[in-house]
Order: C-alpha cells, then structure tokens, then sequence
C-alpha cells in the first residue's frame, strides 16, 4: 500500500441528487481532513454550483475554474471567472455559477474556521434525495440501508436512514438506526430534537432517552 493515489478527475464517477451531478473527490480519496468536489457542465448556460450560502454550518469556500468559463452570481452581483480563476466565498454570501461554455469545470474546497473537518458522507446519500423529495420513504429506508452497509462511517447517513424509517412507519428500525447515528456523532442529538421526520418516534420511550427529551 503507498501513501498517494493518483487519479484524473474524469475518472471519478459523477454523483447526482436531481440537481447539477458533480464529482464526489473528498470521498473517492477518502479524504478526511477537508471537503473537495468538482462540477463540470455539459452545456454552456448549465448551472454548475447550485445556489446556496453556508449560514448554518459556517463552511468557507474556496472555487477555482479549473477549464472553460464560468459567470458566479455572488449575492447577486455577477463575476466573471476564466479558466484559473479563485473565488473565495464566505458563509453568508449566496451563491451560484452558470457555464459560459460546454466543459467549464469547477473545483470547491470547504472548512469551517477553527474546527476539525468531519466527513458526514452527503456524496453517499445524495443520489436518494429525489425519493426523498417524492415522499418515497420506503424505498429510500430500504435502497439506504445498502448505502449505510457499504459505508457504515457516516453517522449522517445512519441518521437520515432512521429518518426515512420513521416516515415509513418502520419505528423499531427508526429507533435502533437513530442509536448508532447518536452514538457516533452527539451532534446529531440536537437536530433529532427539532427535526420533523422523527415526529412520529416522539412519544416512544426510547426516543426520549436517546434525544434526553
């Protein structure tokens, strides 16, 4: 076993959750210490980073334009980005990016100041988004449970299959993922209180041990 891999980036199988697909890096790599992925568009006019901010999570991000044009949309001011190009975004500014033309890739790298990076295995998941969306809770529950037994060190994943399992009415099952998700991030505790999906697991006994509830 060496201690580097090598890999072109279309080599990298692309990973869609019914938006912009991208290219999973962090996870091919199994990088733990920083996020990294990338977005090429197929046609000029596609819409590569889909719009959002990182308010909640405090994620800094840095872009670069790595082939072909892009245009971003920073809290609505646009900005031209020729191949090379560094955009530094921080939490709360919104942003987007259109292709200028067919190719233009993109590659973010993400952090959160002063904490440790923790990989929560999103690039896993995201494909089951759609279904998600469509109110499909059995199929997701039972397609996720797949997912959690190839990659078993993402407690977010866990968690959103006991989600799933809750809306699906598949209590004991909610209840016994929702364990191990906690278990292994005690962050997770917080959003199991709030979170409407596990409404239905509110009144058990072992919910409210689990949450402290």
């Amino acid at each position: 076993m060496t201690g580097y891999e090598i890999a072109r980036l279309d080599e990298i199988d692309e990973v869609s959750d019914g938006r912009e697909p991208w290219r999973p890096i962090r996870h091919h790599f199994g990088i733990s210490a920083f996020g990294i992925n990338a977005w090429t568009a197929a046609e000029a006019g596609d819409r590569i980073i889909n719009e959002h901010d990182e308010s909640d999570d405090g994620n800094e991000e840095l872009y670069l334009v790595t082939a072909g044009r892009a245009v971003f949309e920073l809290d609505g001011e646009r900005r031209e980005a020729s191949t090379g190009t560094l955009v530094y975004v921080r939490p709360s500014v919104k942003r987007t990016a259109f292709a200028e033309e067919p190719g233009t890739t993109i590659v973010a790298v993400g952090g959160v100041p002063g904490k440790a990076y923790e990989p929560d295995g999103w690039e896993v998941w995201a494909p089951l988004r759609p279904l998600y969306e469509a109110g499909e809770y059995a199929e997701v529950a039972d397609r996720g449970r797949a997912v959690i037994e190839a990659h078993p060190e993402y407690p977010v994943a866990i968690y959103n299959l006991a989600c799933c399992e809750a809306l699906a009415g598949r209590t004991t099952d909610a209840i016994a993922h929702l364990r191990i998700a906690l278990e292994r991030s005690d962050q997770l505790r917080d959003l199991a209180k709030e979170d409407s999906d596990l409404d239905s697991l509110r009144d058990e006994q072992a919910f409210k041990e689990l949450v402290g509830g």
